[in-house]
């Protein structure tokens, strides 16, 4: 009677399909296998013989099997190399690659923002974007009559029965100073930036915007502290030296005293470009911290001081990159995006310069 080890290893060697080798592996070492029909001798024999016939039979069993992992590995290897012999790649031909992602320009911005803001000292603050009143605007020395707190400017959510606090969409980034000052103690130097919700849309203002807001909390804070902070981020965002400054008195319930900041620009083909006083362009709010302000978060104003100041982020993007309409930003146009977006490695640097 034939072996059945040396028949399986002489199939197994000339075996020359993966589907043959299966068979094989079946009819060796499956349920009605030769090899598994040895193994179950074993239960039939005495305590010497399997002591005996045990050790060679399990042999014999990982013998065949390691002959067949052999040979598949071998199988699989020639078929690779058949089907790699009739496959050829002409690199020359032109590659059909998808349209690049870009950053969008307000994302550029914030990373500016964040950059220049951090090389000052700033650290960078953030807050829920739905708010309660509280917050909003009564923290912020709003009364409730002021015009700001109106259903055609605020998204105010339906209030629950029984609810202390209405809920809204904020409608700046102010809510965010309020919950630093509660939580941090002074001396403050943040930056908040995020989206803001306000009932308005036209080429210069949508439902949603962007915007970013500094504040700084300290002992000895003055009026001047504020004009050389904004005048040395802007030099740093608009990237020249020229930019000249002007503050006029304004009001915002927050602040005492407040000043919007004009910012010189001179005309370059027909349209204004940031930089030298050929006239004046008003790019952001700020003012000194209100005194009321400063005591709703607990702190003594008599002891702090600090100032703060605002602007729209997609107002940046749109006065330093040239474009004319606020609207396209949410159009998610893949073709405004091509032609406005950033690469996702110009990342910006002080010393590279922010707008690389």
């Amino acid at each position: 009677m034939d072996d059945p080890k040396l028949v399986a290893l002489s199939e197994i060697e000339q075996c020359d399909t993966p589907a043959r080798l299966e068979e094989i592996r079946v009819q060796t070492l499956g349920k009605s296998g030769s090899i598994t029909a040895l193994t179950k001798t074993l239960g039939s024999m005495t305590d010497e013989e399997r002591r005996a016939q045990g050790p060679i039979i399990h042999a014999i069993k990982q013998t065949i099997s390691d002959a067949i992992g052999t040979r598949k590995v071998a199988l699989e290897d020639a078929a690779l190399d058949a089907r790699l012999a009739t496959e050829t790649l002409d690199m020359t031909l032109p590659a059909d690659v998808p349209a690049g992602g870009t950053i969008h320009p307000v994302s550029q911005v914030m990373d500016e923002l964040a950059e220049i803001f951090a090389d000052l000292g700033f650290a960078v603050a953030t807050g829920p974007e739905i708010e309660d009143d509280w917050h909003n605007f009564t923290a912020l020395n709003i009364p409730e009559s002021h015009p700001a707190r109106a259903m055609h400017d605020t998204f105010y959510f339906p209030a629950p029965d029984g609810a202390a606090r209405k809920m809204l969409l904020r409608t700046h980034t102010s809510p965010v100073q309020i919950r630093t000052m509660l939580n941090q103690k002074p001396p403050i130097r943040i930056i908040a930036p995020g989206r803001t919700y306000r009932s308005d849309s036209d080429a210069t203002h949508t439902p949603m915007f962007h915007q970013v807001e500094g504040l700084v909390i300290d002992k000895g804070i003055t009026l001047g502290h504020l004009k050389w902070t904004l005048e040395t981020f802007l030099k740093a965002f608009f990237e020249r030296d020229d930019i000249v400054l002007r503050l006029r008195p304004s009001y915002f319930p927050f602040t005492e005293p407040s000043a919007e900041v004009d910012v010189g620009f001179t005309m370059e083909k027909g349209k204004r470009v940031i930089g030298g006083s050929d006239g004046w362009m008003e790019v952001l709010g700020s003012g000194m911290v209100h005194p009321k302000v400063i005591a709703a978060c607990g702190l003594d104003p008599e002891e702090w001081q600090g100032f703060a100041f605002g602007c729209g982020i997609d107002r940046l993007a749109m006065l330093k990159y040239g474009m004319d309409d606020l609207r396209p930003f949410f159009d998610g146009d893949i073709r405004w995006l091509k032609h406005y977006g950033f690469s996702g490695l110009d990342v910006p640097t002080l010393s590279g310069g922010v707008g690389a």
